[in-house]
């Protein structure tokens, strides 16, 4: 990446106040369906800051792992360590996979040319909207797998879910989540703290990953823009959490999942 591609775009210089405000935004939207948002947040800061792709992925990472470090005491204020302890196997099993997955899909993001890193963001962008829709409107039940099946089973889900942690920049909640009440029958409450203890390390893997990329210049050159950008969806995350509830599934989750296509099909077309 060159260092006009790595420094700060113009409109994100002079609109460091809309930055605070999108990730606002993007955290209202986030904490009204219990998860960080990232994945609204990537689209912004392509169409809206002017990112390029893989510059986008990597500064979005960097907010979601703001993010999740902000989210993980109050999560364990909620869950207390020693209830997570119980279900340590659970995350161990998922960061086989998922570590991988993160190095992997990052070496691959880095590897692609622009023009096909907007498609795979797209089609990717559909997943989760699919994902948001069957997680929040569909019923959970558990898969009933013997020992050896359930251990594969959950590498390979923590490995998709690394790559496409990795490829988005997201924390991978909205899978991981799901995955983690169909596998192991945790109840929900249980399975949001445990999906940030395996995002975390996931997504440093991720960020290790990333640095060693010339591309990953991109936030010595905006430290300004992602610390604004991060305490608004902070900020915003903090709101949509009071606001959980507020406006039933049934409206919001449509209506979210039609936000994620429309920009899926922006993505598609972006030169």
């Amino acid at each position: 990446m060159s260092t006009d591609e790595a420094a700060m775009p113009a409109r994100a210089v002079r609109s460091l106040p809309l930055a605070f405000a999108a990730g606002a935004a993007v955290g209202v939207l986030g904490g009204m369906i219990g998860l960080g948002g990232a994945e609204f947040r990537l689209p912004l800061l392509i169409s809206l800051f002017g990112f390029t792709a893989l510059a986008a992925v990597i500064v979005n990472k960097a907010m979601s792992l703001i993010v999740v470090l902000t989210a993980l005491p109050a999560r364990l204020a909620a869950v207390p360590l020693a209830e997570l302890a119980t279900h340590w196997t659970v995350a161990v099993n998922l960061l086989a996979g998922s570590l991988i997955g993160a190095w992997a899909g990052a070496s691959w993001a880095v590897r692609m040319r622009p023009t096909t890193l907007y498609k795979v963001l797209a089609a990717l962008m559909v997943g989760m909207a699919a994902a948001l829709v069957l997680t929040h409107t569909a019923t959970l039940s558990t898969l009933t797998l013997p020992g050896p099946a359930q251990t594969i089973a959950g590498a390979a889900a923590g490995f998709g879910i690394g790559v496409v942690a990795a490829i988005m920049g997201v924390a991978g909640g909205e899978l991981l989540i799901p995955t983690i009440v169909l596998l192991y029958a945790v109840d929900i409450k249980t399975a949001g703290s445990l999906s940030l203890v395996v995002s975390l390390p996931t997504m440093l893997v991720a960020f290790a990953r990333y640095s060693r990329d010339g591309s990953f210049a991109v936030l010595g050159a905006n430290l300004r823009f992602v610390a604004v950008m991060a305490a608004g969806s902070i900020t915003g995350a903090l709101l949509g959490g009071l606001l959980l509830g507020v406006i039933p599934d049934l409206v919001l989750i449509p209506i979210l999942a039609i936000v994620l296509l429309i920009s899926a099909i922006k993505m598609a077309r972006h030169t």
